[in-house]
């Protein structure tokens, strides 16, 4: 009986736009969300501009080192700081202060306003809107509001010390690939989240990982997913000339992880890359996501490095899994469909019901 079987969250929570306002508010203007990887602003003056819907974060780094966060707005007349009609995200290199494009308004490096050409006013206590930000193995995470004064690990959770023999930080960007999804994030985030559609949808994958044939019954994923006899990587082959990462297991050498970091961060790792995916909703049917491929920098070095063994196969799975997401997006539009249901072997998508529903109180939406 159907009845026996957990339900999703009703039909408007994947399709209503105004329910879709609501949640992004409630999830991706209020809690910690990750929009990328730092590694390229290793210098004073470096920046990343990102806009996440209406809006735009610019990250610096300081004369003193650090990163800062603030909004990207000039206080004059509020024209971005780095224009960015694009989503980006964009990176780039002040001239040792941030010079407004309109009116010459510059501000230093730590966001205090600086000068006012033409204007003679008193700077002190005048900055730029500060945005919270916090980083985690290499990659960026902002808060837009400061009212949850939760701490980036404390909201990240146990994932982070499961993945704590990979060497994150030191990764590097070896491909990026970008994706225009018609399907609600939260479709893309439960569809991650189980194996349950692997046989049907992932054949290839399921060569190279027997186990996922199963349904995702009885998958330990904590230590990981052990691949073919014969395998160790996420490859068309399975194989890879690429030496494993430093520091792993014996286990983590043969097995796949996965781990999601809600709301919009999903890392699958093998034992020499890494798949980032960071997701960006746009609409409630379009999700922007970027993929990113981490590899050690000793292997990046190397004359004969090539990605593509791993970009390939993953492009491969990525375009199933989008194509069966936006599926399950233009079936729930029929009229009859009010929820859908969890089989036992999902209940790892049940989290993202909790997840949303609490973040939704949490503001009485």
């Amino acid at each position: 009986m159907l009845d026996s079987l957990e339900k999703t969250l009703p039909r408007d929570s994947y399709l209503s736009e105004a329910q879709f306002g609501g949640e992004y508010r409630a999830i991706f203007e209020s809690d910690w969300v990750c929009i990328g990887r730092g590694e390229s602003l290793t210098e004073t003056g470096d920046y990343l501009a990102i806009r996440l819907k209406a809006q735009s974060v610019l990250v610096v780094r300081g004369n003193d080192g650090n990163l800062a966060a603030f909004f990207n707005v000039c206080r004059h007349r509020g024209t971005e700081l780095v224009a960015l009609p694009d989503p980006g995200p964009v990176t780039g290199s002040f001239d040792r202060n941030i010079v407004c494009p309109y009116h010459a308004w510059a501000y230093h490096l730590d966001g205090r306003l600086r000068g006012t050409p033409h204007l003679t006013i008193e700077t002190d206590g005048i900055a730029l809107h500060e945005v919270a930000l916090a980083e985690w193995g290499g990659f960026l995470f902002v808060r837009l509001d400061d009212a949850d004064e939760t701490p980036l690990p404390q909201s990240l959770g146990e994932g982070t010390e499961r993945l704590k023999n990979y060497p994150l930080a030191d990764l590097r960007i070896g491909a990026t690939l970008t994706y225009e999804v018609a399907a609600n994030w939260k479709v893309i985030v439960e569809n991650y989240n189980e194996c349950y559609h692997c046989g049907p949808v992932h054949p290839e994958l399921c060569h190279i990982v027997p186990a996922f044939k199963r349904g995702g019954d009885g998958l330990d994923w904590e230590d990981g997913i052990p691949q073919r006899e014969g395998t160790n990587t996420f490859t068309a082959t399975g194989r890879t000339s690429r030496a494993p990462f430093p520091g792993l297991s014996d286990t983590e050498k043969t097995h796949h992880k996965g781990e999601l970091f809600y709301p919009n961060l999903m890392l699958s790792l093998s034992m020499d890359h890494v798949a980032a995916f960071y997701l960006w909703p746009q609409s409630a049917g379009h999700t922007r996501i970027q993929c990113d491929f981490l590899f050690h920098p000793t292997e990046i070095a190397d004359p004969n490095f090539d990605s593509a063994d791993a970009v390939d196969f993953w492009h491969l799975v990525n375009t199933q899994d989008w194509d069966i997401c936006e599926s399950v997006q233009r079936g729930m539009q029929n009229r009859v469909f009010e929820h859908g249901y969890y089989a036992p072997m999902e209940d790892y998508s049940l989290d993202i019901r909790r997840y949303v529903r609490e973040k939704l109180s949490a503001l009485d939406l």
